[in-house]
């Protein structure tokens, strides 16, 4: 037994004395071998409940060894220098998993447990390997050749401190290793937010210096074409992502077709032609292309029959990498057959699990129109003195075959009310309408519901579709800005369903039927984004059309909601019922600015029934919160009543101990800010339960075990009956204090009920001072005695 034997060094002491000397030892610090310290492997998964958001605690690997410091080799899991070493087994396999890394290491400085993961071999050794041997083992499993080495090891451009996220590095050295070994079609599925296009970038960054081209002709960079379907999706990828490449980057027009630059940029719809015009592709040799990336590859270019499929047919010699964010489907099976299995995947969930997508709580708002269904009386006309078909209409038929305007306007006054209730009347929030027309007819109700910001902002409101032009460009490019204001609320129909960045969108609304996952997904990525600077961590789902809430019960969803609320709401946009519960795309050519797309739903197509009078109110009728478990598997329903009572009978097995800590005015405010942690909202409480007279005590009590629920008032009448002796101790004046800070309780609540405040009561001026005030008890810890000893009484059984 040596000295340290019985000393129980920290974690940070064990790594600093024992496993990093180790490490060093072997040769982990030596080029090209890289050690890195405490590497990132999640962001601290983000909790979002009732209406807050917090991130849990980051997560990270002690050390991850690599070679060149971009090929991993291991991870290395440290843990206190008496600690058992087999309690670290299950952690660091975990994250070798997650890491992609062949062996695992576990260590408390005394012992050292190894782990294969290609065999799930366990053994104890006595020092951590060489460096050098760790390389040769790898390289027996998996060899690369000196190409895929050239290239994997090729430095990432990384500027103002900024890193590769653990996922992007994988799906980086996942692609290029499957070009080094000869693969020309590869696919990448990661989820919307969590950076394809950087990743992209890193890709090319990587074969451009390496010198990489499918030719195999030395020292020549690649040719890259980067293809989408929309200017945006092409044009910030060139301007913002790729602009390390410089001159080397070019935008294919038919104003100006160029060879001589290496990072092309181009629309299908530019390259593909029409039967007028000739396709520009064909002015490229069909090699004349390393690369092709494909972005947003499940809308369309992989189909047989699409006509963008002929653009990755003439280029058929050059390697071609599809990105998309959507697993696989039936609807985008064509994406999977064209392209073939991902090398990578990186989910919605894992996103959300990680920290670097945000979660969000899912409103379900249900109007008794969509409840019920609407049927037009004899021989009723509509805005335009057309005569409507009697039948019944159903949501399905809602603003795509008729347009009912008090439906509009119930659901802009819910919105607005949802939006001044929560603190969001300036929080990014996109609205996805039916078409142009009901993207207009919803943009004008909620300008009317808010004339007070609107009086401010011309542009609080708008509506962003292809009709808009230049200066739907402007609104669109505001409304990204993070810096900007305004517009605030947007209106759309199909523009802004994929590809736009807004990173502080804090606010989903959908008024339209989503029938395929794929386009729900894509739609529920305008909000994923994080951004811990302007406090954006979660977002908000508001599902007016109802079919979006049920993808949520798919099991091809990965990416479950923190919260879903259904809530019923009248004419007035009242809430009616707000009951809590927890549980856990062949979509159309999005409409862009330019004419190279297609137009929006309604251009040759007859104008739909508008319907501006109706005899039955509209009425907004219901509101549910789903969570998902601790584990992230399952979707169970509680409503927020019984989660409160839950975390009560958490920290209380009992009403009497609950009431001695809660009668203990110090004690109390530490219990208030504890519950406070798990997202005990007391207002909110009182709301829900339709008790606003009750104190927070009883009202708690009355959740958790059934005591019987009394008012605050009930309670400052029951000291003043029953506590005769505890009065008559003071003078009159003093007596006349207690009383008042009685009936300020009995007014606002015992959160109110605060020493710091009392002396601002304005009754009390005329008492003097605080020290007069103070004096008319003797003294001042006297005062404090006595108005604690009264909170007690309030609080006796």
């Amino acid at each position: 037994m040596t000295e340290t034997d019985n000393i129980d060094y920290s974690e940070t002491e064990t790594r600093t004395r024992f496993i990093l000397p180790n490490l060093i030892d072997a040769g982990w610090d030596s080029s090209p071998f890289v050690l890195r310290e405490e590497f990132p492997l999640s962001a601290g998964r983000i909790v979002a409940r009732y209406g807050k958001a917090k991130r849990d605690t980051k997560k990270f690997a002690d050390y991850m060894l690599r070679y060149g410091d971009t090929i991993p080799l291991a991870i290395v899991e440290a843990k206190k220098y008496q600690t058992d070493i087999s309690k670290a087994i299950s952690q660091v396999k975990e994250y070798a998993l997650r890491l992609e890394v062949p062996l695992a290491y576990a260590s408390n400085g005394r012992e050292i447990i190894e782990i294969d993961m290609e065999t799930g071999h366990e053994r104890y050794i006595d020092s951590f390997p060489a460096a050098h041997e760790v390389w040769e083992r790898r390289f027996k499993v998996e060899p690369l050749s000196d190409e895929a080495i050239k290239i994997l090891t090729q430095q990432s451009w990384l500027e103002g401190g900024k890193q590769l996220r653990y996922y992007q590095e994988i799906a980086v050295n996942s692609v290029l290793k499957a070009i080094s070994e000869g693969n020309n079609r590869v696919l990448l599925t990661m989820a919307t937010g969590t950076g394809k296009t950087f990743v992209a970038f890193q890709i090319c960054w990587k074969l451009w210096n390496a010198k990489w081209n499918s030719k195999d002709r030395p020292n020549r960079k690649p040719r890259v074409l980067f293809l989408a379907d929309r200017n945006i999706l092409v044009d910030d990828p060139k301007d913002k992502t790729f602009t390390p490449f410089g001159d080397a980057r070019h935008k294919i027009t038919r104003a100006e077709v160029s060879q001589g630059r290496e990072m092309y940029f181009a629309l299908y719809q530019s390259l593909s032609g029409t039967s007028e015009v000739p396709a520009l592709y064909e002015q490229y040799s069909r090699d004349f292309f390393d690369l092709v990336i494909v972005d947003e590859a499940h809308r369309g270019s992989a189909k047989d029959e699409s006509t963008w499929r002929k653009v990755l047919e003439h280029f058929t010699p050059a390697y071609q990498l599809g990105l998309t964010a959507t697993p696989r489907r039936d609807d985008n099976i064509d994406t999977y057959e064209y392209f073939g299995n991902p090398v990578y995947e990186y989910s919605l969930r894992q996103g959300i699990e990680d920290g670097y997508l945000a979660p969000y709580t899912v409103h379900r708002v249900i109007t008794n129109y969509d409840r019920d269904g609407w049927r037009p009386t004899p021989g009723q006309t509509d805005r335009y003195g057309e005569a409507i078909p009697d039948r019944e209409y159903t949501s399905e038929d809602f603003d795509q075959i008729i347009a009912i305007t008090p439906r509009t306007q119930a659901i802009a006054k819910h919105l607005t009310q949802f939006l001044k209730d929560n603190g969001l009347r300036y929080a990014k929030t996109i609205i996805f309408c039916v078409d142009q027309n009901h993207a207009d007819e919803m943009r004008r109700a909620l300008n009317n519901e808010n004339l007070d910001l609107v009086q401010k902002h011309d542009d609080y409101v708008v509506r962003i579709t292809s009709d808009e032009g230049d200066i739907g460009k402007q609104a669109l490019s505001n409304f990204q800005d993070p810096e900007e204001i305004t517009p605030v609320i947007v209106t759309t129909s199909q523009l802004l369903t994929t590809g736009v960045d807004v990173p502080t969108c804090q606010n989903i609304v959908l008024i339209r039927p989503i029938n395929s996952m794929t386009e729900f997904k894509q739609i529920i990525g305008r909000g994923t984004r994080v951004r811990d600077d302007y406090d954006k961590l979660y977002f908000n789902i508001l599902d007016y059309a109802g079919s979006a809430t049920d993808r949520f019960r798919d099991p091809e969803f990965d990416g479950f909601p923190a919260l879903v609320r259904d809530i019923d709401v009248d004419e007035e946009g009242n809430v009616i019922n707000d009951e809590t519960r927890d549980e856990g795309d062949p979509t159309e050519p999005e409409v862009d600015f330019d004419d190279v797309l297609a137009p929006d739903r309604l251009v040759n197509r007859r104008q739909k029934f508008v319907v501006d009078n109706v005899e039955i109110e509209v009425e907004i009728v219901g509101h549910a919160v789903y969570e998902i478990d601790s584990q992230g598997n399952r979707l169970n329903i509680v409503r927020y009543t019984d989660y409160t009572a839950q975390q009560v009978r958490t920290l209380f097995t009992d009403i009497d101990s609950f009431r001695n800590q809660w009668a203990d005015p110090g004690l109390r405010e530490l219990l208030i800010e504890q519950l406070k942690g798990v997202d005990i909202d007391f207002r909110r409480l009182a709301d829900v339960t339709n008790q606003p007279e009750a104190d927070y005590f009883d009202l708690l009590c009355n959740l958790a075990f059934d005591a019987p629920l009394l008012t605050r008032r009930e309670r400052a009448k029951k000291v003043k009956t029953e506590a005769q002796e505890f009065f008559t101790r003071y003078s009159e004046q003093a007596q006349i204090i207690l009383d008042e800070l009685l009936t300020q309780y009995a007014e606002y609540g015992i959160t109110e009920f605060n020493l710091r405040d009392v002396f601002h009561i304005p009754r009390f001026k005329e008492f003097g001072n605080r020290n007069d005030i103070i004096a008319l008890f003797g003294d001042a810890k006297a005062m404090k005695d006595a108005v604690e000893e009264m909170q007690r009484l309030l609080y006796a059984a």
